[in-house]
């Protein structure tokens, strides 16, 4: 996805808390965040920031488009990221799959009951109150309640039975004054129960009475000058306050339910469905609809996607959460129109977000480019891909060959708008390296190729591709750096094994899409440098194996042995010619030479 693609949708986004997903062209999560601002979010992945971590920048080049989904604060925004992330792993988010859930108040459901932090739903019949982001500061909700009122935290089994026949005996919790000792029926479960009610009323968020007993101690404490325990009374008051929250995206009171919201217009609808399993939002989806007449109702729209959509993901529901009544074949599917309470919150949840999508997809309409030739379309992914600040039209493409160091040999292919322009092509015989060093050879020619475009002014290409791994690519940025052209081109190499694509000072490569348009010409114009080079070292290799027995014999040039191989075609043939036939080419001295050198040899 490239920065011209987010600017088509850009004044569309909210500036609302919200999870956004970047998805590739079949439809796959490659990443799923959390924004308090989805607009500034997003427009932190576009433009030209060179603080952007290279993984981001790949993320952002494999993606095709962007969803996301509204919520109402920042806390739900977490909790839905955390949810979809653990359901859909993205391949982007790492450090986020760990199956981490999210924290809770559980008060048991047992004769005494325990209160504890956990992140485990069970359907016990236990009371759950939650979710709650930050797990250290729920501690210390937790621990203003068991200020307030002492509970115990033994898991005994707690029954009448047990407690007259003498089965336990208090601990240490009970001599420091955390537990009244149930266990020894110190306390009664009338007693225990009562203070219960007034934890589910606290964490219900009915803690008025319970404000004033606070500032009545703070104040008792402030009197008698213990100014740092009213301070800490203080600071658990102001976390329990702060952190006393509802979310609207996970609820331990509601259970499996579906939500659907239409909004439409004389030729399109738009339904937006939310999926809702234990308690957590795991997906949402927006459809899109053709209208086939401009009177058909919004009642039969939904009526004839909410099963399509049910089906396609596979939703067992036996709810459905709706904005009015409609007729459904499913006769037995309880529709729920809400008014008030965390179903109507689903509710207006999936009318913002079907509003908002929408009017996104009004905008992509109204702002879609002409059509691109095949070649600019391969180039803006090219550029797209490899992240270039300029359309790459001038490419060129260096590979070496040599045989056991001997015959070394390099070439340049160069391709414009996407193609071959073989006119261009040039080939080098390597001068100032010794031996086997394909380093060395790939720094001189890439040294000589554009120190001569420099020297002539001609223009330097957009793109220089490296047939090779970072070996390579580091021998060619040192000539680069050089001739100072560091920030006038664009620099890769290419791994054959893999298709690695490296950049200069990354060591992490990159992975185009195999089915890339941008891709398959790299690979060309690689294969291209590389037949080229095969084809002049096999040339050269030739000459100098032919060349060499004719050039060794006295008086025997290199033009003579050359006029010679042109004429016969090779040694075997020149060594049973005639002298006569030679002498036709060489002269007759020189043929003398030969036919004497070569009958020399054989009698050898």
């Amino acid at each position: 996805m490239t920065t011209e693609d987010y600017k088509k949708i850009a004044d569309t986004l909210p500036h609302q808390p919200g999870v956004y997903k970047f998805l590739d062209e079949e439809g796959t999560f490659l990443y799923i965040g959390k924004a308090k601002n989805l607009k500034n979010r997003l427009s932190s992945y576009f433009g030209n920031r060179k603080d952007r971590a290279y993984r981001t920048r790949v993320m952002v080049k494999n993606a095709d488009h962007i969803e996301y989904t509204i919520v109402e604060t920042e806390a739900d925004a977490l909790l839905l990221e955390n949810s979809l992330i653990k359901k859909y792993q993205p391949r982007y988010n790492v450090m986020l799959k760990d199956g981490k859930s999210y924290s809770y108040i559980c008060i048991k459901k047992e004769r005494f009951p325990r209160v504890f932090i956990t992140r485990r739903v069970i359907r016990d019949g236990s009371t759950y109150f939650g979710p709650y982001t930050s797990k250290s500061r729920l501690k210390i909700i937790l621990d203003l309640i068991k200020n307030l009122f002492p509970l115990r935290t033994c898991s005994y089994q707690l029954s009448e039975k047990n407690i007259e026949a003498g089965k336990f005996k208090v601990c240490l919790e009970y001599h420091i004054k955390n537990c009244l000792g149930p266990c020894e029926g110190l306390e009664t479960e009338e007693e225990y129960n009562e203070k219960i009610q007034q934890v589910k009323n606290i964490l219900r968020g009915n803690f008025s009475e319970v404000i004033q007993h606070f500032k009545g101690v703070m104040e008792k404490h402030a009197m008698n000058l213990e100014f740092e325990k009213a301070q800490n009374i203080k600071e658990k008051l102001t976390a329990f306050e702060d952190y006393q929250h509802k979310s609207t995206v996970v609820s331990s009171t509601i259970r499996d339910v579906d939500v659907f919201s239409i909004s439409a217009d004389e030729k399109e609808a738009f339904v937006n469905y939310i999926k809702v399993v234990n308690g957590a939002i795991i997906h949402t989806h927006t459809q899109e609809l053709v209208k086939n007449l401009d009177d058909e109702a919004e009642e039969d729209l939904l009526a004839y996607t909410i099963p399509i959509l049910r089906e396609r993901f596979n939703s067992i529901a036996e709810e459905i959460i709706l904005p009015y009544e409609i007729q459904l074949s499913e006769t037995e599917l309880k529709q729920t129109i809400p008014q008030r309470g965390d179903k109507r919150k689903l509710l207006d949840l999936s009318e913002k977000n079907v509003k908002y999508y929408r009017l996104q997809k009004q905008k992509q309409a109204a702002s879609r480019a002409k059509k691109q030739t095949s070649s600019e379309r391969i180039l803006r992914t090219m550029q797209s891909d490899l992240q270039m600040s300029e359309l790459p039209l001038h490419i060129e493409c260096f590979d070496n060959s040599n045989m056991q160091g001997s015959f070394p040999v390099s070439s340049c292919v160069v391709f414009k708008n996407a193609k071959p322009s073989k006119k261009d092509y040039r080939h080098y015989n390597i001068k100032t390296v010794e031996g086997p060093n394909d380093f060395a050879s790939m720094e001189e020619v890439v040294y000589r190729r554009y120190r001569r475009l420099l020297q002539e002014d001609e223009p330097l290409p957009q793109l220089i591709i490296i047939d090779g791994g970072k070996g390579q690519l580091s021998a060619s940025m040192q000539s680069i750096k050089r001739l100072g052209i560091e920030n006038k081109v664009t620099v890769i190499g290419i791994a054959k094994r893999l298709e690695e694509i490296f950049f200069p000072d990354d060591p992490i490569p990159l992975y185009i899409n195999k089915k890339s348009e941008s891709l398959k010409v790299i690979q060309h114009a690689r294969n291209e440098a590389h037949r080229f080079a095969i084809t002049f070292h096999r040339n050269q290799r030739s000459k100098n194996f032919t060349g060499t027995e004719l050039t060794s014999i006295p008086g025997i040039g290199e033009k003579k042995a050359q006029q010679l191989l042109a004429h016969f075609g090779s040694v075997k043939k020149i060594k049973t010619a005639l002298i006569t036939e030679m002498a036709e080419i060489i002269g007759q001295s020189a043929a003398q030479k030969v036919k004497s050198y070569f009958e020399t040899e054989k009698e050898a």
